[in-house]
């Protein structure tokens, strides 16, 4: 249990980098240390931390030096169960992203979750040789090293690219409109006002219940919110050009509209400005809206048409949004019908063939939605790192199998009567 829960952790945080690192944003904030945290820190660390979790479930798994990795389990989730009770107490952070946006727990949950992980680790590192091997010391290396290039490769991949697997609500095939949609008969957040009176000198609370009659004196009132009710999964989202909310004419616009996402635009990368203007010539040409959204200051935004020639329309759009919409800054978004049907990071964006540029988007590969299909990416994680380990193990095995059978064959037999027994 305690591999397949580091396993499982460790690569949904791997495979969306810049989300851990968002998330370990939020914890300097919250510690008040936002200030010893920058970008290439909490970035480095949220690689490092991921790899370190998926790497110890793995070595768990495999009882990869068992006594050292075994200690190293309890340290890491004791150390863990000591910062979710703090969350648990404080409650500075509603979600840890223990298990990044794959799989979402309150507080009191991840505590409790962690809890039972403690005590798990605690009988693992007591008893680390029960530990069965699957793997002889000898070829152990293979395992160790293997492992720690597939997830560091992962999450660089992750990176360059947008992460293979997109647990967020803005994913492929996601109509915004919908999204913001509250249902019919859904809870609805509950709220209590209690209300400050005075009289004769004495203050005391009432509520609408047992609110008092003309002799008191009104001096004060508070609401809070009791009940939080249904919360669709899209509820920021939205675009301001020029103070006028164009969110509605977006999402309803029946045809094809390109959104270039950088919640940073002063952190944003400008090597591939070229593509970007290229995409956006081709939307003109055929008309299709066009629009930049970003979070960032006019003189941010003057800063990126500086350097790049920019011509398209600037928008403001909530920063936590842009960075829930696409893990990359840049990233293109391309909407049909208020529908996500493609998203780019800016290391791979959409080349437009110039002898196909005369043609409508209908006609092109880039205007229609890839098939997103997930068993078909989990077929690939398999391929290239569960299947290699399967056959090192089936090979480990045979090869020890076989030596201890050779070494049994080539004992002496007991002669006939004696008690001697024959060890393996």
């Amino acid at each position: 249990m305690l591999a397949a829960v580091f396993i499982f952790s460790g690569y949904v945080k791997a495979i969306d980098p810049l989300g851990t690192q968002y998330k370990l944003h939020d914890y300097a904030e919250a510690a008040g240390m936002s200030a010893l945290a920058p970008d290439w820190l909490t970035l480095s660390g949220s690689v490092v931390l991921s790899a370190v979790e998926f790497c110890l479930g793995i070595f768990l798994l495999f009882a990869i030096q068992r006594r050292l990795v075994s200690r190293l389990t309890l340290f890491f989730i004791a150390v863990m169960t000591l910062v979710t009770l703090w969350l648990y107490i404080a409650n500075p952070i509603e979600d840890c992203g223990c298990f990044g946006d794959a799989l979402k727990l309150t507080n009191g949950q991840t505590l409790l979750k962690n809890l039972l992980l403690l005590a798990c680790a605690v009988v693992v590192a007591w008893w680390p040789l029960k530990m069965v091997r699957f793997i002889s010391e000898s070829n152990q290396w293979i395992v160790i090293n293997y492992t720690i290039i597939f997830i560091i490769g992962s999450s660089l991949w992750s990176l360059y690219m947008l992460p293979p697997f997109d647990f967020r609500p803005y994913r492929l095939g996601t109509n915004i409109s919908e999204g913001m949609e509250i249902p019919e008969g859904a809870p609805q957040p509950k709220f209590e006002t209690t209300f400050i009176m005075e009289k004769d000198g004495q203050r005391q609370e009432f509520t609408l219940d047992d609110y008092p009659d003309s002799t008191w004196t009104f001096i004060d009132s508070k609401t809070v919110q009791t009940e939080k009710g249904y919360v669709p999964p899209i509820h920021d989202f939205s675009i301001v050009l020029h103070e006028e909310d164009i969110t509605e004419q977006i999402l309803e616009d029946p045809g094809y509209t390109f959104l270039l996402c950088s919640p940073h635009l002063e952190n944003a990368d400008d090597s591939n400005f070229g593509d970007i203007d290229q995409i956006y010539e081709y939307a003109e040409e055929h008309d299709y809206p066009f629009y930049c959204l970003t979070a960032s200051t006019d003189e941010a935004i003057n800063r990126w048409i500086e350097l790049t020639g920019a011509e398209y329309p600037f928008c403001t759009t909530d920063e936590t949004t842009l960075k829930t919409v696409i893990r990359s800054n840049p990233g293109l978004v391309l909407l049909k019908a208020g529908t996500i049907i493609g998203k780019w990071s800016h290391n791979d964006l959409p080349h437009i063939d110039p002898a196909l540029s005369a043609q409508p988007l209908e006609q092109l590969p880039i205007g229609h939605q890839p098939a997103d299909s997930t068993p078909r990416k989990i077929a690939t994680i398999l391929l290239w790192f569960v299947l290699p380990l399967t056959l090192l193990t089936l090979a480990d095995r045979t090869w020890a199998w076989t030596k201890w059978f050779r070494r049994k064959r080539a004992s002496p037999q007991p002669s006939q009567g004696s008690n001697s027994k024959l060890l393996p």
